[in-house]
Order: C-alpha cells, then structure tokens, then sequence
C-alpha cells in the first residue's frame, strides 16, 4: 500500500476515534492531515504527544501576533505556506527536503527522519543561532576531533583483552560510543542508502542511518547543521515545562563528571523545588519570579526568560547557556575562563596539546574571555539571584566559588606534577613517549582527581549547596585521597629503583 492519498473516509474515521473533539479545532496542512491517517494507528503514543504540544494548538501567524516577551516564536520572515497552518508532521519532516541526505520519498511527498536545528530556525531562528555559539552544539566535534579526549573515550570504550601477560586495549566500538560518550555529546548521523521494509501498509522504503537514534546536544545532523533541539524539549510535544525542570538537564549532567544535578538534588534549591514545584508555574512565558515559581531550577539560572512581577526583564532568554558562566568547571583538567568561541579545534597550549590551558594550570589567553567579561556575565548571574537573595549572601557566594576553583586548580597542578615525574623517569608511558595518557593505573588515579573530585567539590560551590558532595560525598576528601595514591605509586616506584 504505497499511498492513503485517495482515502480521506479512513483518515475521518482513524482521526476522530483517536481524538473526537479535534478533528475540527485544527487547521493542519493537507500534508500532515494525511501524515495523521497512517501514523495515529502506528505510534499513537508520538500522535498524543504532538497533541498536547504548543505546535498543534497556535498557528506562527497567531503566535506572532502576541506581546514580545510572552513569544515562544522569534522568527519574523516566515514562509508563507508555514504562517497559517499548525505546525504538524510535514512543517517539520518536509521543511528543506534538498539540504537533507536522509531525505527520501514516503507515500508520495519527500520528507526527511531528522529533524535538524537548522529546521527548528524556521519559527526558532534565535534560539538556533544562540545554540550555535554554544559549547553543546559543538560537543560531538570538540570530543571526537580533541586528541586528547577522543584517547579519553578510546580508554574508557575500547573493549580490552588479557593477552600474553598484558591487558591489551582493542580497536574502537562505535557501537559502544554512542551509547555512551556520544549519546550525550551527539553521534554524526550517516546515510548508509535506502533500504525496503515490509510495514502494516505494505513494502515501504526507508535511510539506512549510522549514528541514530541520537539526540545528543552536539549532534551532526544529515542537513549539516549541529545539536538537537530535542535533547531538551523532547518529540513530539517539545514541552517548555520538561525543558525548565532539573530532570532533563540530569540526563547528561549527572555524574560524577558532572554532578550538577546530584548537588543541585540535595541543596537548599533541590530541597525546595521537591517540596514546591506541584504549586510552580513551569509552562508561563515569560516567567514571573515569586508568582510562576519561587524555586530555581536549572533553567532559571541558565537559560529562561526571566521577570518580575511588574514585567521587569531580569535575565533575557537564552540558548547558549554560557551568557551568565564566567569559569568553564567541568570535563577539563583545570577549571578556567569561558572560551571565547564554541568550536575548540584550533585550540592549542604552548606543549601544542589541545588544551585550553596549560598543563601548569594557566590558561591560554587568546582562547579565552578577559576577566571583563567574566565579571560582566557574573553581574548577569547574580541579577538573578539578587531576586531572591541579598547582595551581601550573593557577592559573598562568588567570592567563595572563586577561591574554590583556585584551591581545586591547585590540587590538580600538584597531582600533574607527581604524574610528569613519573612519566619522565619512564614508570609509564604518557606524553613525552606520545603515548595515551589514560590507559596505565597512575593516569587514572590523576584522571579521577581532575574529573571526579575536584569537579564535584566546584559544582558543590558553585550551586550554592550539596554539602557533603564538596568533603566525603565525592570531594575533597577523594581529591586528597586519590593524591596521596598516586604519591604512593611514584614512592614504590622509586624504591624498587633504590632510591
């Protein structure tokens, strides 16, 4: 059954016994009309979920004409065939058809299975062009093109084998990887070809994708484009409550790498949002602060559109997450200054590794912003918390995280210079052999100090609570600990020498 284009009884019938009341409420394209008939009965789960989306309720053209700040829209040159219909199965699935390699011809209308940031900038163009500049969108490329991280995920992903008295590390699992690393990161979708597919309608014909299903933040998507739009605002309903509650951001920001939403969970923050977010307001655009919610969540201090309640804009919208971050924390040996731009493959330090600071700690100026615009992106932060907060708990929390990042920066540079004595005296094989610098037992102990602990002990300062996470939880008493270990390791080593 190649088409259900001459059965419009069968699409009254499938349409209304899914959802009787609708049938005439929506304006939708002929297109997605028809999109509906076969795919009501085949996934009504994705069916229900567009249904209490945004999208099948408000046509662009209505959403335009809405005051500024209460706009989820921010796009003003709509096309015309988008402007006045719902934004349904084929506004999203057959918008730029020839920018897109898995596009393929289904039931007679060309669509494609990715829906890309570059098809979310139709209505969204901000927001897409704000996700462009931001380190997620740029995630896949900044770990898999770092030769430096992508030993990381060789060391962490690669199977090994006990071979003729050594542990041998074998080639890479991509199978592996995106499942893992890259599932957050974002895999590289490839189109393998076409393929036939027997179907409840008969033979159809379908991509042969590599890399999906994938909505990693940095995924690279089959138009070119990078990130998926779905990673926080799920298919098919791309609610804005899911997106502003702690749960979605936990999803990758959980641990211990980056245990954002492990301390957020037990801070005075997590502590409140757990009693009082059944009476928040999670889906109010934009946010009024003390009347939709009186509790922070991630997106609150990260990227929502946020004002008080005479309309006061306090933080403005914002995809690229960065505005209001002045110390990059995590994923990195040394905490340091934000970079200046999303995409890191020119980066360099003075060794030539594509590291953003050096290995004594210092980072690498030109790649990062200046101490203005570090203080100018803290003034941002703190506005928000001001709406709460006193100046005097507010500038004194920074002073703390400040000091914090150069106490766990220093712990760091301590153990990098245990690890060079022992790679320079030839007790494993790292840097100056050329070799991978993660896979022998004193690389991982310096490993968990600069991933695990010290970055559990920043994000504990950093978010205004998680208690134990900065001490005993996964903190300093780790770092240190992990530090005499690998001390101890460097001592043995030196008395089997005589030493």
């Amino acid at each position: 059954m190649k088409s259900l284009r001459f059965y419009p009884i069968l699409f009254i019938l499938i349409f209304t016994f899914v959802h009787p009341s609708r049938s005439q409420e929506l304006h939708l394209s002929v297109e997605s009309e028809e999109c509906l008939t076969c795919h009501a009965q085949l996934h009504p789960g994705l069916v229900a979920s567009w249904y209490e989306s945004r999208h099948s309720k408000i046509t662009p053209q209505d959403a335009l004409k809405k005051e500024a700040l209460e706009r989820h829209i921010s796009s003003d040159d709509i096309k015309a065939d988008l402007l006045t219909v719902k934004v349904g199965c084929y506004e999203c699935h057959g918008l730029n058809t020839a920018q897109h390699r898995d596009a393929f011809e289904h039931n007679g209308y060309t669509i494609n299975v990715v829906v890309s940031s570059n098809d979310c900038a139709a209505c969204h163009a901000v927001e897409a062009e704000q996700y462009a500049d931001n380190l997620m969108a740029h995630a896949h490329g900044n770990l898999v093109e770092n030769a430096v991280y992508s030993d990381l995920m060789r060391a962490i992903n690669n199977p090994y084998q006990y071979t003729n008295g050594f542990l041998v590390m074998g080639e890479r699992d991509s199978l592996s990887e995106y499942e893992s690393c890259l599932y957050c990161h974002g895999s590289k979708v490839l189109v393998k070809g076409l393929a036939a597919k027997e179907t409840d309608f008969g033979e159809l014909t379908f991509p042969v994708l590599e890399g999906w299903p994938n909505q990693g933040v940095g995924r690279v998507n089959p138009d070119g484009s990078l990130g998926a739009c779905t990673a926080c605002h799920p298919r098919h309903d791309f609610s804005i409550e899911t997106a502003r509650k702690p749960y979605t951001c936990s999803e990758c920001h959980k641990g211990p790498d980056v245990p954002a939403f492990k301390v957020y969970e037990v801070s005075k923050h997590g502590n409140m949002f757990k009693s009082a977010s059944v009476a928040s307001n999670f889906d109010a655009v934009p946010w009024v602060v003390s009347e939709d919610f009186s509790v922070p969540t991630c997106a609150t201090c990260h990227a929502s559109l946020i004002v008080s309640p005479d309309n006061t804009v306090i933080a403005e919208r914002t995809h690229q997450y960065s505005d209001r971050l002045s110390w990059r924390l995590f994923g990195v040996p040394y905490a340091h200054p934000h970079p200046q731009k999303a995409n890191l493959r020119e980066v360099k330090n003075s060794q030539g590794l594509p590291l953003i600071t050096e290995l004594t700690g210092e980072p690498v100026a030109k790649f990062v912003i200046s101490a203005e615009e570090q203080q100018e992106r803290n003034t941002k932060m703190k506005s928000i918390c001001k709406t709460c907060h006193g100046s005097t708990w507010v500038d004194t929390h920074f002073i703390r995280l400040d000091h914090t990042v150069e106490q766990t920066n220093a712990i760091t540079l301590e153990a990098t210079k245990i690890l060079t004595d022992l790679w320079t005296r030839g007790y494993a094989q790292g840097l100056p052999q050329g070799k991978n610098i993660f896979d022998e037992a004193v690389e991982r102990i310096w490993t968990d100090i600069w991933l695990f602990h010290t970055n559990s002990t920043r994000f504990a300062s950093a978010m205004a609570g998680g208690g134990d996470y900065g001490v005993f939880a996964n903190g300093r008493y780790q770092t240190s600990e992990r530090l005499y270990a690998l001390m101890e390791k460097l001592r043995l080593f030196r008395k089997m020498d005589g030493e």
